[in-house]
């Protein structure tokens, strides 16, 4: 019993000094964080809206950070910022996913939904979900603006993004942990200009 204990404590401050590194490491895209801010802070002040688009745990952030626009991050005296996550709506995903195929799932949405000089995040820990890459060529097409979040490779996305941070770490959930950590940033950089 004593030893499993051991091991769970080295476990845990092995993930969360394995977390701290990348994070460290992450500092040197600061000018990128800055510019992904600015981005979406001028497409609001503009009327233009925030697509956020993900898989799994990145659907998640995708939700998280939608909702901090449209709520709140620190301050409630502020407007409502138009954010939309295409990974919630499970009538529209399973439809798209049944009738035309899940690499769709997010493109249809872009198409619908997308307009010039919009954004669109999207979060790819690896950099290379099939539908991630179609909404965001979309997108370019559109004339959007496209952000993307991914790890160390930066994938197919980074050739098509016009910023790509990317997270110095092959490991998702600790891509993930810098990711939603970017978020918030960005979030509270874009909340002090409302």
């Amino acid at each position: 019993m004593e030893q499993k204990t051991f091991l769970k404590k080295e476990i845990i401050i092995g993930r969360i000094d394995e977390t701290l590194d990348v994070l460290n490491q992450t500092k040197k895209h600061i000018e990128l964080i800055e510019l992904a801010a600015n981005i979406i802070i001028n497409a609001f002040k503009a009327g233009k809206k925030l697509l956020i688009c993900g898989n799994g745990g990145s659907a998640a952030d995708s939700q998280h950070i939608a909702a901090e626009m449209i709520g709140k991050f620190y301050r409630i005296d502020r407007p409502a910022l138009p954010a939309i996550a295409l990974s919630t709506n499970t009538s529209i995903i399973t439809a798209i996913g049944n009738d035309f195929g899940y690499e769709k799932t997010f493109v249809r949405q872009v198409e619908a939904l997308g307009q010039k000089d919009d954004v669109l995040l999207s979060i790819s820990t690896s950099g290379n979900s099939e539908n991630a890459l179609e909404a965001s060529k979309l997108a370019k097409q559109k004339g959007m603006k496209i952000i993307s979040l991914t790890g160390d490779s930066g994938g197919m996305l980074k050739d098509i993004s016009d910023i790509t941070i990317t997270i110095p770490s092959n490991n998702t959930p600790i891509i993930q942990n810098a990711h939603i950590t970017i978020c918030h940033i960005i979030c509270e950089l874009v909340e002090n200009e409302f």
